[in-house]
C-alpha cells in the first residue's frame, strides 16, 4: 500500500536524516511533502524560505523526485515530493510575498509554530489570528494554497475554520494527535478535530514520542498511535485522517523509525480499520485535499 505524509523536515535536518531516496523506497512512499522550516527567531523569514526553496529543488533533481504543485501532478510510479512552508514568518511583512512562494511551488503553509507571530497565537497561548493572520489565511484561500494549523493555538485554529468556511476552503492539521488520548498542547480538541473534518481538510496523524504517550516503549508507542488514529477517526469521520509523521523533526519513534516503516504501521491500520479505509488514511484522504 502506497502511502503520503504531509509533513518531514528532511529539507533543514542536520546529520543523518531518515527521510531518504532508499527509506522512501522501502516505504513505498507514494508522496512525501518537504517543510521548509523558518525560525521565527532568526528573522529574514522570506528570504530563508526562498533558500529552501532552492534547496528542495536541488534535492529533488539529486535524487530524481517528481516535484508536484498538486494532486494532478502525482505520479505513480515515481517518489513525488510537494514544497510546503513551517512558520508564517516566511512570509514577512508583505502578503505578496505569498505570490512568489506560491510560484516557487509552496501548496500548504503551517501558520504558527511554536512561538506566536504576525500571523496568531502558537500552541499553548491565548488569542487566534490577528488582523493581518486573517488576511493571510484569507490570501492563501483564494490562491489555493492550504491552510495548516499545526503548531497553532485552539483559537487561531476557530479563527481559520471561521475564514475557510467563508471562503468555501478546506484547512489541514499536518502534523497533529488527539488532546483527548493524550493531553498535550499540540494536539487538537475534539472540537478541532471536527472543525478540520467539516471544511473537507484532513488532520495528519504525527509519529512524534512526546505528543502520543508518557511511556516511550515501542510497543506503547504503537498502541498509543493506533490509539490516536481511532479516536481521530470517530470524532471526525473516516475522511478526516492521514498521515503527518514530523520525520526528521524530532527525535525518532521506536515504533516508526522512519519511512522505511510504514508498511509495519499501514498493517497495523488495516488490522485496525479495514482494508478501505486503511488506504483512505494512507494515501486517499490526503490526494483528495491536495486535489483541490
Amino acid at each position: 500500500m502506497k502511502y503520503i505524509d504531509l509533513h518531514a523536515d528532511a529539507l533543514t535536518k542536520e546529520g543523518v536524516r531518515s527521510v531518504t531516496k532508499e527509506s522512501l523506497s522501502a516505504g513505498n512512499c507514494l508522496l512525501q511533502c518537504f517543510a521548509a522550516f523558518v525560525d521565527g527567531t532568526k528573522g529574514e523569514g522570506f528570504a530563508r524560505a526562498i533558500s529552501l526553496c532552492d534547496t528542495f529543488d536541488e534535492m529533488c533533481l539529486k535524487n530524481s523526485f517528481n516535484p508536484v504543485r498538486g494532486g494532478a501532478e502525482i505520479d505513480s510510479e515515481r517518489i513525488n515530493a510537494l514544497l510546503t512552508v513551517e512558520g508564517g514568518e516566511a512570509v514577512g511583512d508583505d502578503l505578496e510575498n505569498l505570490a512568489v512562494l506560491y510560484e516557487r511551488g509552496v501548496r500548504m503553509m503551517t501558520l504558527t509554530w511554536n512561538q506566536s507571530n504576525k500571523i496568531g497565537a502558537a500552541n499553548g497561548t491565548a488569542g487566534g489570528l490577528t488582523p493581518f493572520g486573517r488576511d493571510c489565511v484569507e490570501r492563501m484561500c483564494d490562491m489555493g494554497m492550504l491552510v495548516d494549523v499545526s503548531h497553532g493555538s485552539d483559537g487561531l485554529l476557530s479563527d481559520v475554520a471561521v475564514v475557510c468556511k467563508r471562503k468555501g476552503a478546506p484547512f489541514v492539521a499536518s502534523h497533529s494527535n488527539a488532546r483527548a488520548v493524550f493531553f498535550h498542547s499540540r494536539n487538537l480538541t475534539d472540537r478541532g478535530i471536527r472543525a478540520v473534518a467539516e471544511s473537507g481538510g484532513v488532520v495528519g496523524l504525527c509519529f512524534v514520542e512526546k505528543f502520543l504517550a508518557a511511556d516511550g516503549s515501542a510497543e506503547r508507542q504503537r498502541a498509543a498511535i493506533l490509539a490516536h488514529a481511532r479516536h481521530i477517526v470517530n470524532v471526525g469521520g473516516e475522511d478526516v485522517l492521514a498521515l503527518g509523521s514530523d520525520f526528521d523533526g524530532a527525535l525518532e519513534n521506536p515504533y516508526v523509525k522512519s519511512p522505511a516503516d510504514l508498511p509495519k504501521l499501514l498493517f497495523d491500520l488495516e488490522k485496525t480499520f479495514g482494508a478501505r479505509v486503511a488506504e483512505k488514511i494512507a494515501c486517499k484522504n490526503a490526494l483528495r485535499v491536495l486535489g483541490k
